[in-house]
């Protein structure tokens, strides 16, 4: 789409312009990084495409190098956590991030939300 773009096509300008699209090459990209719970993806390099429009804006990425990592998300029961906000008196964020801290240790997590 962006090579018709580059060599002028009016046809392609005009369909653009009827949807209210603004669209660019974002030019030198070093990486994108996209996170799922589950795992991360690194896009080397991408080519990036930018569609700006009066609501919102389309990224059209492509890469040919891409490395996948598996993140290491800690689990806790939703018990353990209800646990800590109910006993610091938190929110649920910090009740998880101090579950985090503490590697899954409650009385630590409870402790250091309290001191």
């Amino acid at each position: 789409m962006i090579e018709m773009m580059r060599g002028g096509n009016r046809e392609m300008r005009r369909m653009l312009d009827k949807m209210g699209l603004e669209m660019k090459d974002m030019g030198n990209i070093e990486e994108v990084i996209i996170k799922t719970e589950t795992k991360e993806l690194y896009l080397i390099k991408p080519q990036i495409i930018e569609m700006k429009g009066k609501d919102n804006t389309i990224f059209q990425v492509v890469a040919s190098d891409i490395q996948e990592r598996q993140r290491e998300i800690p689990f806790f029961k939703d018990e353990d956590v209800v646990l800590v906000m109910q006993q610091a008196n938190v929110t649920k964020e910090k009740a998880i991030q101090a579950l985090i801290d503490s590697k899954g240790d409650i009385a630590q997590a409870i402790l250091s939300l309290t001191i």
